[in-house]
């Protein structure tokens, strides 16, 4: 009975030191990232959302017919591209990897230089892009002619010219606000204990630790900054890149720009191979080691590694319900 009597403060000692640790990581977490919260139903519901919803999966409206948003961010690809470059309706292939649409919309740009400064100029400037139109005027002749009048209309009730290209991107960027996912991660930061595992907390506070959070912070875990890649070494020698891109340069002639990209997001991470801006990794441990090596000149053991993707894990969430062809 004593030897009891003894053992039981040690034990209680042991689970309130758990417990302050685990409040602790979790207050670490809560100021470097945020919470991802589902869309209200009403939003899905609006009419602008809905339209950019068909927009977004119409394959009509391109030069081909074949191509639409859609084609290059693949729900089974959890809104990526499993190949490391994607066809245009010109049938060239896109000069970067395609980022994932889901939590995109908010970063600091889109694009891997944030050359386009949010989800509608994107979508305006994919129009003469990846969906080959030679001008917009070309643009609004088709949306006429697949009678998409009615929906502008709806969507856009107080615009003297509803059918537009403005009027497009507007509405494509109010379907993709509402494609979110929120994760197990999300409730942890909001008092889960249990959301997360042993090796899950364990991955936590090495990405913390190791320096990962320096750039990856936000709610997204990236798209917050723009960052050299290769601060330690060339980042092609690492990745067996088949060419070098000079980044956020190639648009500003800057020397200071050279091989500067957007911080990638790593929300649901583990499903969006290959990774880095050309597709040129497609193992994601490979990936994390490159990153420690060439971005924080550090070397991860195969442990470590192995914990920080039980972490990475744990920001998948799932497919928006929304996220399918109406």
């Amino acid at each position: 009975m004593k030897r009891h009597l003894i053992l039981l403060p040690l034990l209680v000692a042991t689970t309130i030191s758990n417990v302050e640790a685990n409040d602790s990581l979790r207050d670490t977490a809560n100021r470097l990232f945020g919470v991802i919260q589902a869309p209200e139903e009403a939003l899905l519901e609006s009419e602008k959302v809905k339209l950019g919803q068909h927009l977004f999966w119409d394959e009509r409206v391109s030069v081909n017919g074949k191509v639409a948003c859609s084609s290059c961010h693949k729900a089974e690809d959890w809104s990526s591209d499993k190949r490391e470059y994607s066809p245009d309706a010109n049938n060239m292939m896109t000069s970067r990897h395609s980022q994932p649409i889901f939590n995109a919309v908010g970063q600091i740009g889109l694009r891997w230089v944030a050359d386009r400064r949010d989800a509608q100029t994107q979508a305006q400037g994919s129009l003469t892009g990846s969906l080959g139109f030679s001008n917009h005027d070309e643009v609004v002749a088709k949306l006429k002619e697949l009678d998409y009048e009615e929906w502008f209309k709806k969507a856009f009730p107080d615009s003297s010219t509803p059918t537009s290209v403005e009027n497009y991107g507007q509405a494509i960027a109010a379907y993709e606000s509402t494609l979110k996912t929120p994760s197990a991660f999300d409730r942890y930061l909001q008092g889960d204990d249990s959301a997360l595992t042993v090796s899950q907390k364990n991955g936590l506070d090495l990405f913390v630790s190791t320096g990962c959070a320096s750039c990856h912070n936000g709610l997204r875990l990236g798209g917050e900054m723009m960052q050299k890649f290769g601060v330690f070494g060339n980042y092609w020698e690492y990745t067996g890149s088949k060419t070098i891109d000079k980044g956020k340069s190639v648009k500003t002639g800057k020397l200071a720009d050279e091989y500067v990209f957007r911080v990638p997001i790593l929300r649901n991470i583990v499903k969006t191979a290959p990774y880095f801006h050309d597709g040129s990794v497609s193992e994601l441990p490979e990936a994390v080691r490159i990153m420690a090596e060439v971005q924080l000149n550090k070397s991860l053991s195969e442990r470590e590694i192995a914990e920080i993707i039980e972490f990475l894990d744990s920001l998948t969430g799932k497919i928006p319900q929304n996220y399918t062809s109406p």
